[in-house]
């Protein structure tokens, strides 16, 4: 026999192996089948005009059962009956209603398809089981021998069990899935960004020679505006959506610029300094905006994810709304400088203030001591609910007289107080007229008991006390209530800077 020939007579291949023994003992496993049967009946089907046969199939699942029942097992080898779990070739036949089952049906249908194209090879992935039920995921070949492919009398079947790396792969994607939830469910606002462009701009600036960063971004804040411009958001969560108030995920990630603006450029400017000074985990308080434009108060937590430090491509940032905690915080710190009922500043913000004026003025300092007239008689004759309800309109005409830089201050039960730093004397009684008139149009509009003030203003320049200052307003208060209460005084005694309500 020439080298190269394939077999002899004996059935021995070129190096003298029985072709029997080498079918046998090769460590896959390996089927001789019989496919003539099959390649009749699909003669009958084209004759019968099939064109499509996944469709003619997937029409009728009872037709798939029909060609497998045209598949004849001749003959497998050694692995194959160790790998089902058979104890020869006639109890494995026997038996191939439990090999053969549940979810290879779309497996099989793929390999009809492509002998049905004219391929002599198929292959697929599909799953088998062993005579004791245990499941079995294979790679499965077959190839027509070489002269018959006309009549398919001889197809050679290779299987490889993947079972193992098909239970691996399963593992990664539920570790992956379970990941995704984790990510889609969290409660709070997840966001996987890329800050490859921001690193790469940081990297340049130090190039340059630059060694102090921030001294860097203050003289160059628009380096800030463009690092912002660079960030590319990969993905978000379902949370994120929610708490911007987005539609959808696209909306959202196509209206970034009115999330990120205003206050967030310092935040956004730290975060760069800290990126600069090595430290990729950071968190602080930062302020955002929704969709609708209100404000969300976020606590910000940013991580490079572990492995992306060179390129930081791959960056994580959780956001928890923290809107409620500041809004309280916000009302906790009104209160301890504002008087709940009047809504104008408390005694402990006006002496705050009185110790900052006379630190740092600016002088000259002014003061309006303000008196709310009858308060007593409207308690006794009225109730406190009619009291209160004077006091809340006294709060409404300082609110609307004084204006910032100036301040007004309740600081006692019926007694109040205007700041009026830089005002000098004739701008003090601007003031003070402005009130008289405010009061004359709030009881326009209020029926019951006339609104009535009674008030004393002084000033002080730099070098005097403030102290002395608020005393002789004081006492022109006084000197204008008791003009209030003995109206026929009025028109002999000269009117200090005060004010009486008609």
């Amino acid at each position: 026999m020439k080298p190269g020939t394939p077999s002899d007579a004996t059935g021995l291949d070129a190096t003298g192996v029985a072709l029997a023994d080498l079918f046998d003992l090769t460590p896959t496993s390996l089927w001789l089948e019989d496919y003539s049967r099959l390649r009749a009946l699909f003669d009958t089907w084209r004759e019968q005009g099939v064109a499509d046969l996944r469709a003619f199939l997937e029409a009728d699942s009872s037709r798939v059962a029909q060609c497998s029942a045209c598949i004849r097992v001749l003959k497998v080898n050694r692995r194959t009956l160790e790998m089902y779990g058979a104890r020869d070739f006639d109890e494995l036949c026997a038996h191939l209603h439990i090999v053969l089952r549940d979810d290879m049906l779309e497996a099989h249908v793929d390999e009809l398809v492509q002998m049905w194209s004219g391929s002599a090879t198929f292959e697929s992935k599909s799953v088998n089981y062993t005579l004791g039920g245990r499941r079995l995921d294979i790679l499965l070949k077959g190839v027509m021998l070489p002269g018959h492919e006309a009549s398919w009398d001889r197809v050679l079947v290779a299987i490889d069990d993947i079972t193992a790396l098909e239970d691996a792969r399963r593992r990664v994607a539920a570790s992956q899935q379970y990941a995704q939830g984790l990510f889609e469910h969290a409660p709070v606002s997840l966001w996987i960004e890329d800050f490859r462009r921001i690193k790469v701009l940081i990297d340049e600036v130090r190039e340059q020679g630059i060694t102090d960063f921030r001294t860097f971004t203050d003289v160059h804040p628009e380096f800030v505006e463009r690092c912002m411009a660079e960030i590319v958001v990969l993905d978000v969560n379902r949370y994120t959506i929610d708490l911007f108030k987005a539609d959808d995920k696209p909306s959202l990630l196509s209206r970034l610029p009115e999330v990120f603006r205003d206050d967030m450029r310092p935040h956004f400017r730290e975060q760069l300094i800290e990126l600069w000074e090595g430290r990729l985990f950071q968190q602080r308080e930062v302020l955002n905006y929704s969709l609708d434009g209100s404000e969300v108060h976020l606590h910000l937590q940013f991580s490079v994810f572990p492995g992306h430090e060179q390129h930081w491509d791959l960056v994580l940032l959780a956001l928890t709304d923290i809107t409620a905690r500041k809004k309280a915080e916000a009302y906790l710190e009104y209160l301890g400088k504002h008087d709940v009922l009047t809504k104008l500043k408390n005694r402990s913000f006006y002496v705050d203030e009185l110790n900052r004026l006379e630190r740092k003025g600016p002088f000259p300092v002014s003061a309006i001591i303000v008196d709310l007239n009858d308060l007593k008689t409207v308690n006794d004759q009225l109730g406190h609910a009619a009291g209160d309800a004077l006091l809340r309109r006294a709060g409404e005409v300082l609110l609307k007289a004084i204006h910032k830089p100036y301040q007004a201050a309740r600081i006692g039960g019926d007694e109040f107080a205007v700041l009026l730093p830089g005002a000098n004397e004739r701008e003090t009684e601007v003031v003070a007229e402005s009130i008289r008139q405010i009061v004359e149009l709030n009881n326009q509009f209020y029926s019951g008991p006339k609104l009535s003030f009674s008030m004393g203003a002084s000033t002080c320049d730099l070098g005097e006390r403030i102290e002395d200052m608020l005393r002789e307003a004081d006492a022109a208060m006084y000197e204008d209530k008791r003009r209030h209460h003995a109206p026929e005084a009025s028109t002999t005694a000269p009117r200090p800077v005060t004010t009486e309500d008609a």
